[in-house]
């Protein structure tokens, strides 16, 4: 199914089209992800001082982790990996991967001793952030997740399709799936108003024994129809349903895949601004995530709490400095006060030392997991989605 050769009309004044893309469980990068993020778990879960910085590679038949780990935890990497392949469904090599029989290689070392001097001050309150770097949070009023629609739209086509997957409503479904969300916006000011779904991509990985028209046909009702609220799908609504037409081999074995590669996904979906670096497989000291999330929890109670409509926060930092070297905010005009107070409000209401962060959010826990596939944002479970009431 795909009927995007037709001419498209022109947009009205004011109006413009925004995409914003996702991958499923089974995205050989995803994969990689998750990977990550299941040993900091289990690092954490015995040592909540661990420090990690774990990445994951994979191809056909192997998965390959490396990286610099210090903690006191002992580790089973064998069992960790193969139950997390497990978990995402690839337990059978007519899949193109198969925990039981993947070959797993780890080449891991102690970090490095002259990182660890400089970070660690003798106390939690003023540990020295674990890189330099720029972190970046985002929030709009335009979902009540505060999340760009597009990318909250195509993380839950992903999701839908694992959960029809599982169930057996579609045993056809296999773990590597893609999505893309294009939709119709108006300019309200600064502000983005949602106004209908434009477009939708779907590449789902599938078994032999389905045909393209079959496939196209439960994809759209099953999925599509079920995830995307009616009133946001028209006539003029294009759906490409694997458009290329066969996707059987997916996974490792249709592509490399590597921690790290997805992080607009991971983010606002090319919403905002991202600083460059990934999430998954880093300990809270790496700032690149306990800053990103914090950035988002400030952005988000700023949204929530009415001070903007939409924003854009700003924080960097200096290997083994504390203190953030700056704080920027962009309210795209939509800020009750300006941007030079929303700045001195966030000075005020937060302390932004990595110490303090992981405090406050509890980000010593094993619970990284589950950030690594459909979004570290937008999830009310998540301590950094949780508002904080703020003091003017």
């Amino acid at each position: 199914m795909s009927n995007g050769h037709a001419v498209r009309a022109a947009l009205e004044p004011g109006h413009f089209l925004f995409t914003s893309e996702s991958v499923g469980e089974g995205h050989p990068d995803k994969i990689c992800d998750q990977v990550s993020d299941a040993i900091l778990d289990a690092c954490l879960a015995q040592d909540p001082w661990s420090k990690v910085g774990c990445e994951t590679a994979s191809k056909t038949g192997m998965i390959m982790v490396f990286g610099e780990i210090s903690t006191q935890a002992k580790l089973d990497y064998q069992k960790i990996i193969r139950d997390t392949i497990k978990e995402i469904g690839y337990d059978d090599s007519e899949k193109g991967f198969d925990y039981k029989t993947c070959n797993i290689l780890v080449a891991i070392e102690q970090q490095s001793p002259d990182i660890a001097q400089g970070l660690d001050h003798g106390d939690l309150e003023n540990h020295g952030a674990g890189d330099q770097g720029i972190m970046f949070g985002y929030a709009t009023d335009e979902t009540e997740e505060c999340m760009p629609l597009t990318v909250v739209l195509s993380h839950k086509l992903n999701a839908a399709m694992a959960a029809a997957r599982r169930s057996g409503l579609l045993p056809w479904l296999r773990p590597d799936t893609k999505t893309q969300v294009t939709v119709e916006y108006k300019k309200d000011g600064g502000a983005t108003i949602p106004l209908r779904v434009d477009t939708i991509v779907i590449s789902a990985q599938h078994s032999e024994d389905v045909t393209l028209a079959q496939l196209q046909k439960d994809l759209l009702e099953k999925v599509i129809k079920q995830v995307i609220p009616a009133n946001l799908l028209d006539d003029k609504t294009v759906y490409h349903i694997n458009p290329s037409g066969r996707f059987v081999i997916g996974g490792p074995q249709g592509d490399a895949g590597l921690t790290g590669r997805k992080i607009i996904v991971d983010s606002y979906g090319g919403w905002g601004a991202h600083g460059g670096g990934a999430f998954s497989g880093k300990d809270w000291s790496k700032v690149d995530r306990s800053a990103a999330y914090t950035a988002r929890w400030i952005a988000k109670s700023l949204v929530t709490s009415g001070f903007a409509r939409r924003i854009l926060v700003q924080l960097s930092y200096a290997i083994g400095v504390a203190e953030p070297l700056s704080v920027y905010v962009d309210s795209y005009g939509t800020g009750k006060i300006d941007d030079d107070a929303i700045v001195q409000l966030i000075r005020k209401n937060w302390d932004l030392r990595p110490g303090v962060m992981v405090r406050e959010l509890t980000l010593q826990e094993p619970k990284y997991r589950r950030t690594a596939c459909y979004g570290h944002f937008g999830n009310p479970d998540y301590t950094w989605e949780q508002p904080k009431k703020i003091v003017a």
